[in-house]
């Protein structure tokens, strides 16, 4: 089993990349002025809270599987955003 530190960066560099992504786009493309691109930001800002806090919760029966939910709940999370980063 992969060590929650790991998980932890995991969540960090996938969201973090994400955002790295959106922000690229918008140096890009000056002249466009398009909300969507803030809105995905905010949205991977979110679901990094909300990843973080559902690793940290310590009442957990089966850790690897609360572990695993979290791993594809993040994959999810990334390819949603990625396909909105790409529609814009």
């Amino acid at each position: 089993m992969a060590s929650v530190k790991n998980l932890k960066k995991d969540v960090n560099y996938v969201l973090g990349d994400i955002v790295d992504a959106v922000y690229l786009w918008e140096m890009f493309n000056p002249t466009v002025k398009n909300d969507a691109a803030q809105v995905i930001v905010d949205e991977a800002f979110a679901s990094y809270d909300t990843l973080i806090a559902k690793i940290n919760k310590k009442n957990v029966e089966n850790k690897k599987a609360h572990f695993k939910a979290v791993r594809q709940e993040l994959e999810q999370i990334a390819t949603s955003l990625v396909r909105k980063i790409n529609s814009l």
